[in-house]
């Protein structure tokens, strides 16, 4: 086991939706069990996010990067996917300029 364990912190602190900043693993495990109702520990984001979590504690630091999208997903667990907008962005290709219209 890694000398920080639980105490390793996340590159970038994530903010969660009522203000909170987690630090560390131990913030984010805490803090899920804290928000998460019993009845969706089963959830799949949830139950991943645990795993991934204690991996992380235990494990190298390339968890810590999945750690945190797990985390963020199991918080994030409700929100709806943004709309697909396919007018958002010109694509790259389509009308150039030819050579004989210089």
């Amino acid at each position: 086991m890694p000398k920080d364990g639980w105490k390793r912190r996340f590159e970038d602190p994530i903010i969660t939706p009522d203000g909170e900043t987690l630090r560390t693993l131990r913030d984010a495990i805490k803090y899920l069990g804290r928000t998460v109702a019993k009845a969706e520990y089963g959830h799949e984001a949830v139950t991943t996010a645990s795993t991934i979590l204690t991996q992380s504690a235990e494990g190298g630091p390339a968890w810590m990067f999945m750690a945190r999208m797990a985390t963020l997903k199991a918080i994030h667990r409700h929100d709806p996917p943004p709309p697909f907008n396919p007018d958002f962005k010109e694509p790259h290709w389509g009308k150039r300029p030819l050579k004989r219209d210089q």
